[in-house]
Order: C-alpha cells, then sequence, then structure tokens
C-alpha cells in the first residue's frame, strides 16, 4: 500500500462517520462546561475511544482524557489534542443558564475534530510506523479564576491551564510532536490558516497599601494609596515608546478597588494587569518595567506594594514543516490556494507552552461566523469546522507516521525546545518567586 493509498482509506473511514462527528460536536455545543469541570464533554470522549477500541487514561489534571492508538512500531508518538472547556458568554443563546457557560470560542469542534481523526485512524494502526495520543484536555480558557485559586489552595493543580498541568505531571512526557486544530472567528468560507501566531502573557494582583486618614479634616496624616496606583498607570504608559513593535508588548491595568469610603484616604488600592507579547524575551522585559514603575511610584506616595505575579501563557511557536504538511494536505481537500497564512490570533492559548517544549502546530480553520467569545459567535458551515480539520490532520499524522517515521523523525532531530520539563517548571518557579531574570532568556 501506498501512502496515498492509505490517506485515502483513512478519508473514507472519516468520511462513514461524517454525521457521527457532527453529532459529537453539537452536543458538546448544547451543554459547555467550564474548565476543569468538564464531566459530560470528558464522558463523551471516553466513550466514542472505548468503541473505537482505544486505551485511554482519564481523570488527567481533573477531566482530562489521553488515549493512544498504537502502531506498529511504538518509538514515536504523534498528538492530537483537543480542549474540552467553554468560555464564560452569558448572552450566547446556547449558554449554560447556571454558569454562563457557551462555546462561543469553538473547543467544541476541536474534540469533535479530534475524534474524528481517532475514526478515521484507528481500523488502519497497522500501517503507521509510530503511536497517535488523542489528548483532551481542559481548561485553556483563563477565567473562573477564584475557583482555580481554591482548587491550588486544595492541592488538586499546580497552573490554571490544562496544558500546563499535563507538563507538570508528565502527561505528555512520551509526546513526541502535537497538532490541534482552532476556530477562526469571522471567516466564513472553507479555508484553513496556517503559521498563524499568538502572543503570551502573563499577570500580576497588584495591592497599593497606605494610612486611613479623615480625607476633609486631617487629609495630611494619611498616605493615599490610591495616588500611588495613579501615578503608577501613568509610569507605565511613559514606558510604552520602550517597547519594539516586532514585540507587541500590550499592557493592560485596571484599577480594581479604589479605596473603601470617599471621606477616608485611601489605604487599600487593587489593580490587576496583563503583559503580553510576542516572545518571552521581551514579555519578561517589559514586565521588569511594569515592577520598577509600581515600586517607584509606591515609594514616591509613601506607599507600601505587593505585586503577586501569576504565571500565564508563552507564545506560541509554529513547527515549520509539520505546518508545510499540514498545508499541502488542506489544499488536496479544499483547493489549490485555499490556505490563508501568517494571520494573527489575538488572544492566547497555553498550547504556546507546549511549542516550547517540542515541534507543534496550532492551526485555525474557517467555517464561523460572528466575534470570538460573543453571542453571535457560531458555525456556519459544520462539515468544515468538524470534519474538514478531521481530515487534514489525520492525512499530516500519516504524513509523520509513514515509511518508519522519517518525517517525524527528521522533525524531532531538528527541532530544539526551549525548555524541557524541568527547566520548564523551574521557570514558573522563579518567576512566581519574583526571581526571575529577564537576561537569562
Amino acid at each position: 500500500m501506498t501512502k496515498e493509498e492509505l490517506k485515502q482509506l483513512c478519508l473514507l473511514e472519516i468520511d462513514k462517520n461524517k454525521d457521527t462527528i457532527i453529532a459529537l460536536g453539537e452536543e458538546i455545543f448544547a451543554h459547555p462546561e467550564l474548565g476543569f469541570k468538564e464531566e459530560n464533554t470528558a464522558r463523551l470522549v471516553r466513550e466514542t475511544l472505548g468503541r473505537l477500541h482505544i486505551p485511554y487514561q482519564n481523570h488527567l489534571a481533573l477531566t482530562g482524557v489521553k488515549g493512544n492508538l498504537k502502531g506498529r512500531r511504538s518509538d514515536v508518538r504523534v498528538m492530537v489534542m483537543g480542549e474540552l472547556d467553554a468560555v464564560i458568554c452569558p448572552l450566547h443563546p446556547q449558554a449554560d443558564l447556571n454558569t454562563g457557560a457557551a462555546h462561543s470560542c469553538g473547543h467544541n469542534s476541536q474534540i469533535a475534530s479530534m475524534l474524528g481523526v481517532a475514526m478515521g485512524l484507528a481500523p488502519l494502526a497497522e500501517y503507521l510506523d509510530g503511536d497517535v495520543a488523542f489528548a483532551a484536555v481542559p481548561a485553556e480558557e483563563y477565567v473562573e479564576l477564584e475557583y482555580r485559586e481554591r482548587l491550588q489552595q486544595d492541592g488538586k493543580i499546580h497552573f490554571f491551564g490544562g496544558k500546563q498541568e499535563y507538563i507538570r505531571l508528565g502527561v505528555l512526557d512520551d509526546i513526541d510532536m502535537g497538532m490541534m486544530i482552532h476556530s477562526h472567528a469571522g471567516v466564513e468560507d472553507r479555508h484553513f490558516l496556517i503559521g498563524c501566531d499568538s502572543s503570551g502573557f502573563i499577570g500580576k494582583l497588584v495591592r497599593f497599601t497606605g494610612r486611613e486618614a479623615h480625607a476633609g479634616a486631617r487629609p495630611f496624616d494619611g498616605i493615599n494609596a490610591l495616588n500611588a496606583a495613579a501615578l503608577s498607570l501613568m509610569a507605565i504608559n511613559s514606558q510604552r515608546e520602550t517597547f519594539r513593535e516586532k514585540d507587541r508588548i500590550r499592557i493592560h491595568p485596571i484599577i480594581t478597588k479604589g479605596g473603601d469610603l470617599v471621606n477616608i484616604v485611601p489605604a487599600d488600592v487593587r489593580m490587576e494587569t496583563y503583559v503580553r507579547g510576542t516572545n518571552l524575551e521581551a514579555i519578561l522585559d517589559a514586565s521588569g518595567k511594569v515592577n520598577r514603575s509600581l515600586k517607584g511610584c509606591a515609594y514616591a506616595i509613601g506607599a507600601e506594594v505587593e505585586i503577586e505575579e501569576l504565571p500565564g501563557y508563552l507564545p506560541l511557536i509554529q513547527n515549520g514543516r509539520m505546518s508545510d504538511l499540514f498545508a499541502e494536505n488542506g489544499e488536496a481537500l479544499l483547493g489549490k490556494g485555499s490556505n490563508i497564512y501568517g494571520q494573527e490570533l489575538i488572544g492566547a492559548t497555553d498550547a504556546g507552552d507546549i511549542s516550547s517544549l517540542m515541534p507543534f502546530i496550532h492551526l485555525s480553520t474557517g467555517g464561523y461566523t460572528g466575534n470570538a467569545h460573543s453571542k453571535e459567535f457560531t458555525i456556519c458551515d459544520k462539515e468544515m469546522a468538524y470534519v474538514m480539520p478531521a481530515r487534514a490532520m489525520a492525512m499530516t499524522v500519516i504524513d509523520l507516521l509513514w515509511d518508519g517515521a522519517a518525517e517525524a523523525r527528521r522533525i524531532k532531530e531538528s527541532y530544539t525546545p526551549k525548555f524541557t520539563r524541568d527547566s520548564y517548571l523551574n521557570f514558573w518557579d522563579q518567576f512566581t518567586a519574583g526571581t526571575i531574570d529577564h537576561r537569562s532568556f
């Protein structure tokens, strides 16, 4: 059998299961669940893998599932990944009335497509020169932080993101490379988007502490923490000319508590901010400038400041060769010139963390209308959203694992990871402890 013949057999298997794939996606769409709570969605994944006789691990990072399809040799393992969770969007017509959760980011189509790949490859595993892992991951959306903080305090999680938890727990230690698909909001036509970039970010919780005094009678006895916070906003803004355009640094602080009573000098003022950028070095550099601004302005007013550093997500690193393979398969399905290259993914994803440890691609697909995370977001082309990604990813897996997994081996050998698992965990430990030196990256 040739590689192209194997691909055609795989496509026939996916097409036989087309209605099932779409039904799975629609079932998940109708029952959205927030991160680390995705019990129903995880059950659907388990049941589907079970029907395909693919053994799986369960309750990974609370709700995650990881299946492993064994090929005729098992020294290379390619991962297909999907995200279990929804986002909070209470005005969406399919939102959960109790939680406000809605699939207004398309994660339901990721899981359906991932399972579609499993349906296509499971009957043909004997022709693959490597294993295929199917990883359903919780909690990509950075929401319900107070809930996740309680889980963290209870020792149930360490990171707020599911993929970060997978890294910490060693779930990905046996994976050589991976891929996943994501919706691209507002792209209604049949396109795959290749090589999109995505910023990383870190978060900060800031507390300025001053001294209370009667604001009318004796303001001179107080230390105004709100003045320190307001001054720090100006200081942060004054740093903007030091940020390079190519790094796309974005800092957007808000004051979440400005004081207690209008006639009391504010002594307890809280702020939150993200620091975003396209590369880790620039993010850490900008983070240091933000911290200098916060500390300097507190000192100027005579206040104290506490800065709690929150691990965010790393910038996405797309693997060029894997992207090329997917692009070829995308054009084989949709026609020459159908791919779109180099679009920016405005937000951030913890897929960036995985891409710092292994070759990885995070593709996007059309078939969606409305803005992401909005009540208008929906699927306008179900075959494009659910089935076409399964076809293209399955074909790419075959490319990687054909002929002794030669392509996968070449990609693995040419890849230089930014982190090992241990250095990755050490990096975040240093960051949260405030001991990280951006000049070392």
